[in-house]
C-alpha cells in the first residue's frame, strides 16, 4: 500500500477569466489546442478520453485520438462493432476529456455522438497508411481471441490478398461526430482555486457561459 497524499503541486502557469474568453467554446477550443501544440507540451495533444455508458451497466472510459474538430463537433474513428461502438449506438450521449498537464489544463465535453457520413469515413481511411488499413480490417475489435499469434498471422494473410490492391473500408469501421451541449474548460489556479468556464448549449444555437466554483 502507498499512501499518495503528500503528491501535490501549485497551479499557477495561466489563467482563464471571462473577458478574454469567445462566445463559443471551439473557438476557445481552438485556442487552447493550437498553443499545447506549438509549445510542444503534448506528444499527442488530440489524445483524448471518451466515456460511455456499457451495455453492462458500467461507464467505460478509454483513451482515443480526436481526427478533427469544427464548428458542428468534434470526430474521432473507431469499429463500429466494437464495444466502445455498440455502447454509442445503444446510448449516444458520451463524454470527452483532455488533460493537458503541460498548461494545467482540462477540457470536458458532454455532446451527443453520431455516425459521420461514409464519405468522410471513406476520406479519413483512405488517408491512412496501408498497415493501419489492414488493421482496422484484421481486428474484431473487443472480441476475444486466442493469442497475439493470430492476429499476426491475419495480418500477414491480408497483406498478401491485398498486395497492389485498394484497400477497401470495411463497412463496420468509420466516423462519429460528437455534437456538443456543454463545454467546461478547467484551469489550474494557486490554492485550488481553480477557474472552471462551462458553456451550455442554447436552443437559439448561442452559448450560455458561466463560472463554476472550483
Amino acid at each position: 500500500m502507498q499512501d499518495l497524499s503528500n503528491y501535490r503541486k501549485s497551479y499557477d502557469k495561466s489563467e482563464l477569466l471571462e473577458s478574454a474568453i469567445p462566445e463559443d467554446p471551439i473557438n476557445l477550443f481552438n485556442g487552447w489546442f493550437h498553443e499545447i501544440k506549438d509549445l510542444g507540451g503534448s506528444e499527442e495533444v488530440n489524445a483524448m478520453t471518451v466515456a460511455t455508458m456499457g451495455l453492462d451497466g458500467f461507464p467505460k472510459s478509454r483513451v482515443v485520438l480526436l481526427k478533427k474538430f469544427t464548428e458542428e463537433g468534434f470526430i474521432f474513428y473507431t469499429n463500429y462493432n466494437s464495444e466502445k461502438g455498440k455502447a454509442i449506438e445503444a446510448n449516444p450521449h458520451i463524454c470527452l476529456s483532455f488533460f493537458w498537464h503541460s498548461m494545467e489544463r482540462q477540457v470536458i465535453i458532454k455532446g451527443i455522438a453520431r455516425k459521420t457520413s461514409e464519405i468522410i469515413s471513406d476520406n479519413y481511411f483512405d488517408s491512412r497508411p496501408e498497415g493501419s488499413k489492414l488493421g482496422a480490417i484484421v481486428s474484431n475489435q473487443s472480441e476475444v481471441i486466442p493469442s497475439r499469434g493470430y492476429l499476426e498471422d491475419n495480418l500477414k494473410q491480408l497483406e498478401v490478398d491485398f498486395e497492389s490492391i485498394v484497400i477497401p473500408r470495411p463497412k463496420h469501421w468509420g466516423g462519429f461526430l460528437v455534437i456538443p451541449v456543454e463545454v467546461e474548460f478547467w484551469q489550474g489556479r494557486p490554492n485550488r482555486l481553480h477557474d472552471r468556464i462551462r458553456y451550455t448549449s442554447q436552443k437559439d444555437f448561442s452559448w450560455k457561459i458561466e463560472r463554476l466554483s472550483p
